[in-house]
């Protein structure tokens, strides 16, 4: 194989593994939703939750068994199929303390940094 027809390998297979990239960021309506959350608290969060501002309960613990150190940050896919762009979120922290942000836009927000 000669480097030519390698270099064109491989351009398409980088082109082609960008394109899915893209693709799974983007919802059906072509928004991307991902949202940094950048921990800045001088605390580790250990609960994070987000949800919809038409929703009464904080759901889920999206951190799951894992929890967010003090100067790290996590990519939170907020996009739960509705179309929802605003989204309540809430940082909790060992001692049962949080901070909350209301309706947050991830539509256009690409991330929030939590002090």
């Amino acid at each position: 194989m000669s480097f030519q027809y390698k270099s064109a390998a491989f351009a398409t297979v980088f082109a082609l593994g960008l394109a899915g990239c893209v693709e799974q960021n983007a919802s059906s309506d072509g928004f991307n939703r991902n949202v940094l959350i950048n921990n800045q608290t001088g605390e580790t969060i250990w609960r994070f939750y987000g949800s919809r501002v038409s929703t009464n309960s904080w759901e889920e613990d999206i951190l799951g068994s894992t929890v967010l150190g003090n100067g790290r940050s996590v990519s939170i896919n907020f996009d739960d199929g509705t179309g929802a762009c605003n989204f309540d979120m809430k940082a909790e922290f060992q001692d049962g303390r949080s901070i909350e942000r209301y309706n947050v836009n991830v539509c256009t927000a690409a991330s929030v940094t939590f002090r």
